[in-house]
């Protein structure tokens, strides 16, 4: 009983932080009908820097760290990355309509990582006190790519399997027509490309290269650290802002996806957490790391994914991937952060 009241306390201080209330704020006030905008430019801008910023601290760590310490995270990231698609595969893609498609691109986003959950978690455990290797932020490239070459790959698949119906059925209702040929072999090599020039992984990996192989810590401890909190927090409110309005186009689509929406954060972030834990009994990989795997499991990507996958899977309904991730999926895991961290707490402390 002392242990599951010990995980509530934790829980609910962690929900009282304030990147979580600006969250929530965006969110109230675009409730209320709010003519606050922020315009895009400056919303990728934030990213940006954000990005930059987590890129160059996992780097200048690397750069001090063992290379044989990471082996295993970032295998553990691979694995989750692949492995919360094929689960998307098997059980969203079924019941999601005539189109496969749709559920497949749908697991991909929910695979990939969101750069503004990775970052709130970074903050909130830094104000818990929860350490971490500086660069389990680098874990973020090894989940989100296999994530989404998975997704792409699975669709290609699923389209060239309905060729034979679309070529028979001439323009029945949810097929479009597919080349009988050259769908069944998906090229990895431009989605691995086009993934690494999105521009949130862009700048992740700009900042890992530099903080590598440069000498960046002045201008990190001068620009990029004093500028992180104050930039999430601007963050938080326009992803509340953008999940209250994204509730309209989730409720063009089946219900399946707001279920979905609400249980895979839950059910990834566990499974991100066990294998985590799997990794610090084999390689003393610390508890902040294993909550940082957890978060990026629960995570859906907001920013490198719906791009990638609307280019790539051009047949998949965006309402139903990008409302099921950012109006449900991304509160939901942004708000599960407080419960890997109290997790956390009561199973490193037995």
């Amino acid at each position: 009983m002392d242990l599951f009241l010990d995980f509530l306390a934790a829980f609910g201080r962690q929900l009282q932080s304030p990147t979580l209330s600006f969250l929530l704020g965006g969110m109230a006030i675009a409730a209320l009908g709010t003519r606050l905008e922020i315009p895009d430019a400056i919303y990728r801008f934030i990213v940006v820097v954000l990005m930059l910023r987590i890129g160059l601290g996992a780097g200048i760590a690397i750069r001090e760290a063992d290379l044989s310490d990471i082996l295993l995270p970032a295998l553990a990231a691979s694995v989750l990355g692949v492995g919360i698609v094929l689960i998307g595969r098997l059980t969203l893609a079924p019941l999601s309509g005539p189109r496969p498609e749709d559920g497949i691109a749908t697991a991909g986003v929910f695979g990939a990582v969101s750069a503004s959950t990775l970052a709130a978690a970074m903050v909130l455990m830094e104000e818990d006190g929860l350490r971490f290797e500086a660069w389990a932020p680098a874990l973020y490239p090894f989940m989100d790519i296999p994530a989404l070459l998975t997704a792409i790959v699975l669709a290609q698949l699923a389209r060239a399997r309905s060729a034979p119906v679309a070529a028979t059925a001439g323009t029945a209702p949810g097929f479009a027509p597919v080349p009988a040929r050259g769908a069944t072999r998906p090229r990895i090599g431009p989605i691995i490309a086009d993934s690494l020039r999105g521009a949130a992984l862009s700048a992740l990996a700009l900042g890992l290269v530099l903080g590598m192989i440069a000498r960046p810590d002045p201008v990190f401890h001068s620009f990029y650290d004093p500028l992180f909190r104050g930039f999430l927090s601007i963050l938080m409110v326009i992803m509340g802002m953008e999940a209250w309005a994204r509730l309209a186009e989730l409720r063009r689509v089946a219900h399946v996806y707001a279920v979905y929406g609400v249980t895979a954060p839950l059910v990834h972030g566990g499974l991100g957490f066990g294998l985590g834990w799997l990794a610090h009994l084999a390689t003393g990989f610390s508890p902040g790391g294993v909550v940082l795997l957890a978060v990026m499991a629960a995570s859906s990507s907001d920013i490198s994914g719906p791009p990638t996958l609307r280019a790539a899977i051009p047949s998949a309904n965006p309402a139903a991937y990008i409302g099921a991730s950012t109006s449900i999926g991304t509160p939901v895991a942004l708000l599960s952060i407080p419960l890997w961290i109290a997790l956390a707490d009561v199973v490193f402390a037995l």
